[in-house]
């Protein structure tokens, strides 16, 4: 089964993903020069000088300004918090760039492109980890602390969005923020409706496929014990979403109205045995206080029973209830 970091991987090899999640979740006035339409997937598996692999999620190029000078983009996806994902960005930022020189994409007289690295974290609890190279570090001679590694990364911790912003925002990534968080399987038909609607394009029919099997595969997740059908077209998941939702809502108020049957025929005999407890009560000791009368208001159908067996076993009202 598909799993968290693999699913993303597979909707971020689409360049409107990458452009979406740029929009609407990077800030700064450098992205006012940014071309996107320049936005290009490049190699994301590199292998170092000592022949160990290395493999990164998702590398993407684009051009920034007037110059041919391309911003990488380095998309780490996780779905648990791991204490040293700053030393692992710090080791695919070098490998990134020692691919680079090898393939002469980068000569003595060329400064290295500028690599933003970004780390989408989409677990249950919120990332608590550091987020820079330095604060793993130990402290060292005061020598030592302009020869440390400075690498850092951009932290999108889904879970720390706000649903009702999140919903607000034409962008694809917001709705599959919105699906990974949805509450109810009605929410997830809700947003599949702007999905259906954003994806129409015949240009995004590869992304479109992309959804459609990512989603198949966290159903199976989040509904464990269904049989998930394979599916190829977004409308039919929606309505399936949508007779499953309805399903479970008929079947939660039909149970509702059996258990409210067995309380009220629970509630009536509570009643009935107050009543006789109330006769007989007044028949040997007289009218009731209010204090009495809330007591036997307050008690469940098991005291009533065992107060009305001592009724005539004792020989003053408040002895009754000792």
């Amino acid at each position: 089964m598909m799993d968290h970091d693999t699913g993303y991987k597979l909707l971020f090899s689409h360049p409107r993903m990458v452009r979406d999640f740029l929009e609407g979740f990077v800030s700064g006035e450098w992205l006012r020069a940014l071309d996107l339409d320049s936005l290009e997937k490049v190699n994301g598996s590199y292998v170092s000088d000592d022949l160990r692999s290395r493999h990164d999620d998702a590398v993407w190029r684009v051009r920034w300004g007037r110059k041919r000078i391309y911003l990488y983009l380095l998309l780490e996806f996780q779905s648990t918090v791991k204490r040293f994902m700053p030393v692992r960005v710090h080791t695919y930022t070098g490998l990134l760039y020692q691919d680079l020189i090898r393939r002469h994409e980068v000569d003595d007289n060329q400064k290295l492109p500028s690599v933003l690295p970004v780390v989408l974290y989409n677990g249950e609890s919120r990332w608590r980890a550091p987020i820079h190279v330095r604060n793993l570090i130990q402290p060292g001679p005061a020598e030592f602390a302009g020869l440390q590694p400075e690498q850092a990364f951009l932290l999108l911790d889904q879970g720390a969005f706000d649903l009702d912003q999140l919903a607000s925002m034409r962008n694809l990534v917001a709705a599959l923020f919105r699906l990974e968080r949805r509450r109810t399987l009605s929410e997830v038909a809700e947003v599949l409706t702007d999905l259906i609607d954003w994806l129409n394009p015949p240009e995004l029919t590869g992304l479109r496929h992309s959804f459609v099997a990512w989603l198949l595969r966290r159903l199976r997740q989040w509904l464990p014990g269904i049989t998930i059908p394979e599916m190829i077209d977004l409308q039919e998941i929606q309505e399936m979403t949508r007779d499953i939702a309805q399903e479970w809502k008929d079947m939660h108020h039909q149970a509702g109205l059996q258990e409210g049957l067995q309380q009220g025929l629970e509630q009536g005999s509570v009643n009935e045995a107050r009543s006789i407890l109330r006769r007989q009560l007044v028949r040997r000791f007289g009218s009731l206080s209010e204090r009495i009368e809330a007591k036997l208001n307050g008690a469940s159908r098991e005291q009533l029973e065992d107060w009305i067996d001592r009724t005539y076993e004792v020989e003053g009202l408040e002895d009754v209830f000792r």
